[in-house]
């Protein structure tokens, strides 16, 4: 075990020998601490949170109380392996939040990047990889092997399927099961989970130009609208447009993926 000098560890708070637990890390009362757990400077683990398994955690970040993270996969297939969860600078994780470490068939590591916000209750299950800025509302569940963009904000009450991808800026709604991949900037709601248009506000949120905006207006009236199959849309689209975030969506379509397509109407 090894405690820097000026970490403060609550006397009743379990720090197991083999832990890490960095410069002005905060420990509160009752939260217990594993022997292969990595705390960074200034992480806050708040009274009854409880980090396990090959966890690290970088600078800054705050768990809540009652939060469990590192617990192992919820997955049969998961036979006792060595497998990590990384978690990144500033984020929060709230109260009752999970987030589980990966497997040896899904890359043995689940990521989460820097200033993420895990609301009241949210699960990130096994050898899921989220970007920076992702927000997971209360009670939102990302299954395993999903891939999650950067700024993508996943309402109450959700979930997404595993192996699916959701690109970067999309936002799905409240009570939403989405089973198919999400293109970047999209938005997503209904029951079912139907791409019923742009984040337009997100876009806007995050100071993209206006021509960028325009540019990806036409470029899902034209997916949603055009001739030939979906694919056939989107080669189209990939060859004729010169937009920066109009690429990120044909790229994204077109690479490699183990779901279909939620499709633009």
């Amino acid at each position: 075990m090894a405690i820097h000098p000026t970490a403060q560890v609550h006397p009743t708070a379990i720090v197991e020998d083999g832990a890490q637990i960095g410069p002005h890390a905060r420990i509160g009362p009752y939260a217990c601490i594993g022997p292969d757990v990595s705390l960074a400077e200034g992480v806050v683990v708040k009274a009854h949170a409880v980090i396990t398994g090959w966890t690290e955690i970088g600078a800054g970040t705050e768990v809540f109380s009652f939060a469990c993270v590192g617990e192992i996969p919820q997955d049969l297939k998961f036979a006792g392996e060595r497998s990590r969860l990384v978690i990144g600078a500033r984020c929060r994780i709230r109260e009752g939040a999970t987030l589980n470490t990966g497997t040896e068939g899904g890359g043995g590591v689940t990521s989460v990047g820097d200033e993420c916000l895990f609301m009241t209750g949210a699960h990130v299950g096994h050898d899921a990889r989220l970007g920076n800025r992702v927000i997971m509302a209360n009670q939102a569940a990302v299954a395993g092997h999903c891939v999650i963009g950067d700024d993508v904000i996943i309402g109450g009450l959700s979930g997404v399927h595993q192996f699916v991808r959701v690109g970067r800026g999309a936002i799905i709604g409240a009570v939403t099961m989405v089973t198919n991949d999400v293109m970047p900037h999209g938005l997503v709601q209904a029951p079912r989970g139907e791409l019923e248009g742009l984040n337009l506000v997100g876009l806007k949120r995050r100071g993209v130009d206006r021509a960028e905006i325009t540019a990806l207006r036409a470029a899902y009236q034209m997916l949603a609208q055009g001739d030939g199959t979906f694919l056939d849309r989107t080669r189209r689209l990939a060859e004729e447009s010169e937009s920066a975030h109009v690429h990120e969506i044909t790229d994204f379509i077109l690479a490699a993926s183990d779901r279909s397509f939620l499709i633009p109407k």
